[in-house]
């Protein structure tokens, strides 16, 4: 692929995985339990019966086939009052936060990501995030911090900044603007073929997949690498 000179990554299964932190999540929730039982003046659920009732309900949301992104804090009020649990916004954001410090905890980086990212850097080669993901950005932006992605992109565009999700062709714009590419010069990697490969060619991008952590086996003709490590033998 010659005259590449940027690069725009997806994030969750492409630069990082994520193991559920069941443990860490129920934790967190038990030491909630005397605000929540505080905020509802009744008993508290246990936090197993949160998990089942409000967390992992939520999980929809991170995978929807959607192109219009959700107001998070909405969907987890909603989800919350669901369950029974009137909780107030203040009460909740505390609890969001804490859960999402609980997958910032579960993050894991792919081998090759650090390493592919400085690559790219040293070689003048632009170098985004473009990634659907609900969440609070400041949670999210938190997150990428922690795990030393941030100081190796030139920029990073979640979905819930631009209120579309992939594969709305804005937020690829986004993502082109931020890093001052054009689509023509601009190869997107990712693990799923819809948003990581159909969205972007059909801008203009050349795209590949990285089947090392994807849920599915791409279709054939769908370019592939195996792993970041051999994202250099296409530039």
């Amino acid at each position: 692929m010659r005259d590449i000179g940027g690069v725009l990554f997806d994030y969750g299964r492409t630069l990082v995985t994520f193991a559920y932190p069941t443990a860490d999540l129920l934790r967190m929730l038990d030491e909630f339990r005397p605000r929540i039982e505080a905020a509802l003046g009744v008993p508290a659920p246990e936090a197993e019966t949160i998990l089942d009732a409000v967390l992992m309900p939520l999980e929809q949301y991170i995978s929807s086939m959607s192109e219009d992104e959700v107001d998070y804090m909405d969907v987890y009020r909603d989800t919350w009052k669901r369950a029974g649990l009137r909780l107030p916004d203040d009460l909740l954001h505390d609890i969001l936060d804490a859960e999402q410090r609980c997958w910032d905890r579960a993050v894991e980086i792919d081998a090759d990501a650090l390493g592919i990212l400085t690559w790219l850097g040293d070689r003048g080669i632009k170098r985004g995030v473009c990634s659907n993901a609900p969440f609070p950005p400041e949670m999210m932006r938190r997150q990428v911090d922690s795990n030393g992605i941030t100081e190796l992109v030139d920029a990073i565009v979640f979905s819930s900044e631009v209120g579309r999700r992939k594969p709305a062709p804005g937020m690829y714009e986004s993502a082109l603007n931020a890093i001052g590419m054009t689509a023509e010069r601009t190869l997107f990697v990712g693990d799923r073929v819809r948003e990581d490969y159909e969205g972007p060619v059909a801008l203009g991008m050349r795209a590949v997949i990285v089947t090392a952590h994807a849920e599915d086996e791409p279709r054939d003709g769908v370019p592939t690498i195996k792993t970041l490590a051999e994202l250099p033998s296409l530039l």
